[in-house]
């Protein structure tokens, strides 16, 4: 694992909207991965302003998102659909015929899981996978016990990861507690991956990904394993390394 440190959150993004254009530029058909959450959204608004300003185009671009949560219309404000058409979709020209994310207020759930790794494989599996690290491990929603193994999937959310949310919603009886998610194996397919990762919050986190045992307990460890992982990561939150 390449370890990137930057002084802070700006910078962090900075140098994953390099890496990314990079990706992008460089690839007949870029097929990118991307995550929501606020760690994400100031690389978001840096892909918008270079592509305003004609340094990039995401017409030949293909995205799949990490994940969803269950019961929530795509036209909910809390929907991660939402989010990546406020946050990016809106405001680049990447076809809406190629961002994908899992649909989870789909009638088959399971099918719906089935579906979309055929459409990750049909794609030729992801170039660039953007991720977060949650405070308990989570990559995606896959929480702790998560089997490596695992392919896109239903999960109850842990009460931390729906704690972390709550602040988005009016109230934490509106969080949900299901979510479809991309598989730890799936995400293990893709050839690159650029974790994420800022503030001191995230501190132990990053230490246990570190310097910790690869366990299911902590699903971010299986990222020890993956022969091409970048972590870009602030000061604050490599504290404890």
């Amino acid at each position: 694992m390449e370890i990137i440190k930057v002084k802070n959150y700006d910078a962090m993004s900075l140098k994953a909207c390099e890496l990314i254009l990079a990706e992008v530029k460089n690839n007949s058909k870029p097929v990118l991965g991307l995550a929501t959450g606020s760690t994400p959204e100031g690389l978001y608004q840096l892909l918008i302003e270079r592509y305003k300003s004609g340094n990039v185009s995401f017409e030949e671009t293909t995205t799949f998102n990490l994940d969803e949560y269950v019961g929530l219309p795509a036209a909910d404000s809390n929907s991660y659909f939402y989010y990546m058409h406020e946050k990016l979709f809106n405001h680049i020209d990447l076809p809406d015929t190629r961002a994908f994310l899992p649909r989870g207020n789909a009638s088959d759930l399971q099918k719906e899981c089935l579906d979309y790794e055929k459409i990750i494989r049909e794609a030729g599996n992801i170039d660039v996978q953007l991720l977060g690290l949650g405070l308990n491990g989570h990559i995606g929603f896959n929480e702790p016990g998560t089997s490596f193994d695992s392919r896109t999937h239903i999960v109850e959310l842990d009460e931390s990861t729906r704690q972390a949310n709550s602040r988005f919603f009016a109230s934490m009886d509106e969080v949900p507690t299901q979510a479809i998610t991309m598989g730890i194996a799936t995400i293990m397919e893709s050839k690159k991956i650029i974790l994420l990762v800022s503030g001191e919050k995230k501190a132990d986190a990053v230490s246990r990904l570190v310097n910790g045992e690869v366990s299911e307990e902590f699903p971010a460890s299986v990222l020890q394993k993956h022969e091409n992982v970048i972590m870009i990561a602030d000061e604050e939150a490599l504290s404890k390394l």
